[in-house]
């Protein structure tokens, strides 16, 4: 183990919950003590509630970790040893309202919601100071840091990581938890054992996440007897194997969809209180039976318009929210960031009560500590251990990372999701199959076109990339509808810069 730890700087960290989440594993790993943190981010006002935080957790639990704090990002980087950002150019706001514009011009939730990729604040077309920011923390990284990592934890991960791993020398990896959405495959597992086994029908517990009526069932489930591996794109992968005690666990799947699914959703629907409570949803399942392979995690959010037509639509298949990416689940995703800041300010201002206490020094589930401690001190791992059904379980690492070869049947120079060994010599793909014909056919291919183009936009500008964009788009009736929509944009107050960059 290493005596003197590492310099990890947060860049946007005063998206304050999720900063907290990562500050309190890293405070919490004892192969990161002696760490310095930096924390940097250009809102006063959040930066002095997250360093407020960071300050006073370590100084109540006497945690030997320096804790800096900066608006100056260069200043953040210079010599570290990991810069991890979860910055979003211009805030939630700022999208939001392209979005309201681009609806006045017939586009159903703006023109960045297009098939496999439906999720409300992964900006890909529209995001040009999103990709600007990340090239110039990137070449920050270059001049002033090496040798750091770079995680990105800033949506849109695969087009941010590809385009740092093209465009620079940086060390990148980017960072999503929705590959622990394969719990849903254990869910289901243990919905079936309990009917062969128990002869009791825990499905209701399940829907209505009720872990008194569901706990015995899990503890049914050895999982070293269970088999699984996923592979794809972020945002857009898939359970491409999965076994039990040697045998195809998907027929348990189909025994589920058979006989339990809508009694499930029936219980779901009424008692969901998360638009994000998806794993086991209408779409899921019918994503599951067209493709062949269950997605996982976000990638539920995704598909074709069949899934994405009108609210209606999407409560038919995402539950009585619509998901998260409705004009409902919208709404409500930004009033929990306004409710977590509310939250987050008022811990680490109150100081009747010790952070710690509202903040335990648990694991959050996030898997960005652990690899900051396999790289910092040589520590090999491709597993590390999460909460959840009421249990501790080894969940695989999954990371973003190039591809390289390691899913022969996809480009080898963009970003893949897959499983990783990571020691101090880096982060290692495990080397995968290719990708099922079908996935490939219909969704791989579809989702990199649309990388690439909003890559080719945000890098090199001009107006016929948004205009290739939208002619390609099923709601664009003529170009008419084109050209005012991009005007529209275009002259928003703040996209001054961007409309030159699209000229």
């Amino acid at each position: 183990m290493s005596i003197k730890g590492p310099k990890i700087a947060f860049i946007g960290a005063g998206s304050a919950r999720w900063t907290s989440k990562i500050l309190v594993d890293i405070f919490i790993n004892d192969g990161l003590r002696n760490s310095k943190i930096w924390l940097m981010d250009i809102d006063d006002y959040r930066l002095n509630i997250i360093s407020t935080l960071a300050k006073r957790y370590v100084e109540e639990l006497k945690i030997p970790i320096e804790i800096h704090v900066t608006k100056d990002r260069r200043e953040a980087i210079r010599d570290a040893d990991f810069v991890i950002s979860a910055a979003l150019f211009k805030g939630h706001s700022y999208y939001e309202r392209m979005r309201d514009v681009s609806e006045e011009h017939g586009y159903y939730r703006g023109i960045n919601s297009v098939e496999w990729n439906y999720v409300g604040d992964y900006h890909t077309i529209w995001g040009y100071y999103q990709f600007k920011l990340h090239m110039e923390i990137a070449r920050d990284i270059e001049e002033l840091a090496p040798n750091a990592w770079l995680l990105i934890v800033s949506n849109p991960v695969l087009e941010l990581t590809t385009m740092i791993g093209r465009e620079t020398k940086v060390n990148v990896a980017g960072i999503c938890h929705g590959f622990l959405g394969f719990i849903a495959a254990i869910k289901v597992l243990a919905m079936r054992l309990a009917r062969e086994k128990l002869g009791k029908n825990v499905t209701p517990y399940f829907a209505a996440h009720r872990p008194e009526g569901y706990s015995e069932a899990v503890r049914l489930i050895d999982l070293d007897d269970v088999e699984i591996d996923m592979k794809g794109l972020n945002h857009v992968i898939w359970l491409t194997k999965f076994r039990y005690k040697g045998e195809d666990g998907y027929k348990y799947l189909d025994d589920w969809i058979r006989e339990d699914a809508e009694e499930y959703w029936a219980v779901w629907r009424e008692h969901t209180t998360s638009a994000w409570d998806l794993d086991l949803c209408p779409a899921a399942i019918d994503l599951y039976k067209t493709y062949g392979y269950l997605p996982i995690g976000d990638s539920v959010r995704g598909g074709t318009w069949k899934y994405h037509w009108n609210l209606k639509t999407k409560q038919y298949w995402y539950g009585p929210y619509g998901g998260p990416d409705s004009e409902i689940g919208c709404a409500l995703r930004l009033l929990e960031v306004r409710k977590n800041i509310e939250e987050m300010a008022r811990v680490a201002f109150n100081y009747s009560m010790p952070v710690s206490q509202s903040m335990p020094p648990m694991p959050s589930g996030e898997v960005i500590a652990t690899i900051i401690d396999s790289l910092y001190n040589n520590r090999e791992a491709s597993k590390y251990k999460i909460s959840t059904l009421g249990t501790w379980i080894e969940a695989p690492i999954y990371v973003n990372v190039m591809n390289r070869g390691t899913i022969p049947n996809l480009p080898s120079d963009i970003a893949i999701e897959t499983h990783v060994k990571v020691d101090g010599k880096g982060i290692h793909p495990i080397p995968k199959e290719p990708i099922p014909d079908r996935l490939y056919k219909y969704v791989m291919l579809p989702r990199i076109m649309r990388a690439e183009w909003a890559l080719e936009a945000n890098l090199k500008g001009g107006r016929d990339t948004l205009v290739h964009w939208l002619i390609m788009d099923i709601r664009t009736r003529d170009m008419k509808q084109i050209d005012s929509v991009i005007d529209a944009i275009l002259s928003l107050p703040g996209n001054e810069e961007m409309a030159k960059h699209f000229r």
